[in-house]
């Protein structure tokens, strides 16, 4: 799909939780050549300190309206302008941007796990997934069972498992103290986001397993074309833009020490 910049019509914006907020945009090109892991880099108005473009991972796409989602955390200045927007604004996007994840085959099982709101990207692969004819396992980890949000719409795409730091909802721990990972389940692949410790710790559980595991890295992407060098990560291959080359990776394309 080639790259745009583009006045997209926000046609919604739904609060979720105390901190994250879902905003649907009106593409004017087919949302259905998008690849689950790519992403959009939004530029953010009314915000004089906010100089650079936030990179938001797309997070679902709905092929009969045309339109696509992208979940927002508020953390700073920035994501708190594009959580007041509302509907029938437009918000200055350029899309969609870099590589996502390998789509499993017919009958495959996969993993697909997101530590807080590493689980952005999680949605779409799952409906792909699905639609693909995979069956998928969706682990979401959250610190508290407040933190948690969109289950019920996960629930729809695949069995879904949680965990929680304080062991307010689902297991309690890390996402790779579930029981997933035990070794009783077996895996064709294994896809993540969130937090690097947690990806890191996820592709140790992966080799482990001796399962094939992609990682969506999170480095700053100012530019989202490989210009402005932000996002450099270490690979195998030398050092590599993120936004360019990624951010998907598989783990053995990656210079981390696992």
């Amino acid at each position: 799909m080639k790259k745009e910049v583009s006045d997209l019509l926000v046609t919604g914006n739904r609060k979720l939780n105390h901190d994250n907020f879902l905003i649907e945009l009106k593409a004017a090109t087919q949302v259905a050549e998008m690849h689950p892991g790519q992403f959009v880099n939004v530029k953010v108005d009314n915000s004089p300190d906010t100089y650079l473009r936030r990179p938001l991972s797309i997070h679902d796409i709905n092929e009969s309206s045309n339109t696509f989602s992208l979940l927002v955390k508020v953390v700073g200045e920035g994501t708190k302008q594009l959580s007041l927007i509302k509907e029938g604004e437009t918000l200055n996007v350029v899309f969609p941007l870099g590589n996502g994840f390998k789509i499993p085959a017919k009958d495959e099982k996969i993993l697909l796990v997101g530590g807080g709101v590493g689980i952005a990207p999680m949605m779409h692969m799952a409906r792909e997934s699905v639609k693909n004819g995979a069956e998928v396992h969706i682990l979401l980890g959250a610190r508290s069972k407040i933190d948690h949000i969109l289950l019920d719409e996960f629930k729809d795409f695949g069995y879904v498992h949680i965990t929680t730091d304080d062991g307010t909802l689902g297991t309690k721990g890390f996402v790779v103290d579930h029981a997933v990972f035990s070794g009783k389940e077996t895996f064709n692949r294994i896809h993540c986001c969130g937090p690097e410790p947690m990806m890191k710790a996820v592709a140790r559980m992966a080799k482990r397993m001796n399962t094939e595991c992609e990682v969506s890295l999170e480095n700053m992407m100012a530019c989202g074309f490989g210009v402005c060098l932000c996002c450099v990560t270490k690979t195998t291959e030398g050092n590599k833009c993120v936004c360019t080359e990624g951010p998907v990776f598989n783990i053995n394309d990656l210079e981390w020490q696992i």
